[in-house]
């Protein structure tokens, strides 16, 4: 046998001698690693989600509102600061490079009647645009088309869930509905996506921003110009965003005729920032799970160094017989820390596996009700088996250091 294989061999010759102990020894680092993994995966999914969610609305977007206004120390909403036009939107269109959407939009809360069926929803006007600024399909139908922004026309693209609450069991296309005082005709459904950190489009209700306008709430400000709500931008490429942010900025302040040193009347917000900062976030919630996990793993260490410490105990007439045979002090050392860092290796594969069970098991049935992603990667793994057996070597050191320093002579009269 290769040298450097004498006290793996040594080591596993051990581990199968006491089966008991060399059990208890890897419980501790199983039940360490396994929620490691599971904490950390879970961690993983929360981050994953909501990516997730963020890239089937455009992870490319960008959002223009009306900042807020403070009046007598109070904050008052950004509705009631009229400061975006269709004028601004247009002027971004044609003026902003790197620029392949801008859509506008406005939104005023009304009842849809359909039949015995009645339900409040938020009505959003809308442009062309809006489908592709939002990333949104139609199961059903079609969407909004400039031939019917142009023409004012009465028609509405609604959401999954707003479909089925109306129109339970009846193919809504082509279905009359009416809103507030007037009818209009479902034209398209739009694609579910669920629930989002953002809002869910299943409970949209969409009808062309000159609909909207000309029946609801037509407003405009002291020059003549059209007040929207909001102003979505595509950005054309990743990274971008930047870039497009401090265009629109410079051509909102002029067109607003912002003095220098005034605050933005209007305030913008970046997807791609907000990518950023929750991954920020969420990495640093998967640390702090690890790190609570961690605190198991640093328990199934010191049960090592415990059941270690016995073993040379128990083992000490061996260690004199083989030091007298001329075994080394470092034979002695080796032989031990070799085998704390098995049991600890061992013990951390079997903990990779319960803990993915467990993962896998949260994801399928949730928690306290909701539903849960979780992410087992393959950092998540390499990290937890390092660790467990960095466990193995750190708390194995003193009893294989104890058992290297034992006088053979003194070892073998032990009983």
């Amino acid at each position: 046998m290769k040298k450097w294989l004498e006290p793996l061999a040594n080591a596993w010759q051990g581990a199968r001698t006491h089966k008991l102990r060399s059990s208890l020894t890897i419980l501790g680092i199983v039940i360490g690693v396994a929620a490691v993994i599971a904490l950390m995966s879970i961690g993983r999914g929360v981050q994953a989600g909501i990516l997730s969610n963020i890239e089937s609305l455009g992870s490319n977007l960008i959002t223009i509102t009306p900042a807020m206004s403070y009046e007598r120390g109070g904050v008052m909403g950004a509705s009631s600061v009229a400061t975006l036009t269709l004028e601004d939107a247009a002027a971004i269109s044609e003026q902003v490079s790197r620029v392949i959407a801008v859509a506008p939009y406005s939104s005023s809360n009304q009842q849809l009647v359909y039949g015995s069926e009645n339900v409040n929803a938020q009505i959003i006007g809308v442009t062309p645009e809006y489908q592709a600024a939002y990333n949104l399909e139609t199961a059903e139908g079609a969407f909004i088309s400039e031939y019917n922004y142009d023409s004012g026309a009465k028609v509405t693209v609604i959401g999954a869930s707003v479909a089925e609450e109306l129109f339970s069991g009846v193919d809504p296309v082509g279905q009359k509905v009416r809103m507030g005082t007037s009818i209009i005709t479902v034209m398209g459904v739009l694609e579910s996506k669920g629930s989002s950190m953002m809002g869910s489009t299943d409970d949209a209700v969409l009808i062309p921003l000159s609909t909207l306008q000309q029946t609801f709430s037509q407003q405009r400000t002291s020059t003549g110009e059209h007040i929207v709500s909001t102003i979505a931008i595509t950005v054309s490429e990743q990274g971008q965003a930047d870039y497009v942010v401090g265009e629109v900025t410079d051509l909102l302040r002029s067109r607003h005729r912002l003095a220098s040193g005034e605050d933005d009347d209007f305030s913008i917000r970046s997807m791609e920032e907000l990518v950023s900062t929750i991954t920020e976030i969420s990495g640093t919630l998967t640390l702090f799970l690890g790190a609570i996990a961690a605190i198991s793993l640093l328990v199934g260490g010191i049960g090592v160094m415990n059941i270690m410490l016995v073993s040379v105990v128990e083992r000490t007439r061996e260690i004199g017989i083989r030091k007298a045979l001329g075994a080394r002090e470092r034979d002695i050392w080796s032989q031990f820390l070799t085998e704390s860092a098995l049991l600890s290796f061992t013990g951390g594969l079997i903990g990779v596996a319960v803990g993915w069970g467990a993962s896998k098991i949260i994801s399928g049935v949730g928690i306290m009700g909701s539903e849960m992603t979780t992410v087992v990667s393959a950092d998540i793994v390499i990290l937890a088996l390092a660790v467990s057996v960095g466990i193995g070597l750190l708390f194995g050191f003193l009893p294989a250091r104890r058992a290297a320093q034992l006088n053979p002579i003194e070892a073998l009269r032990y009983e």
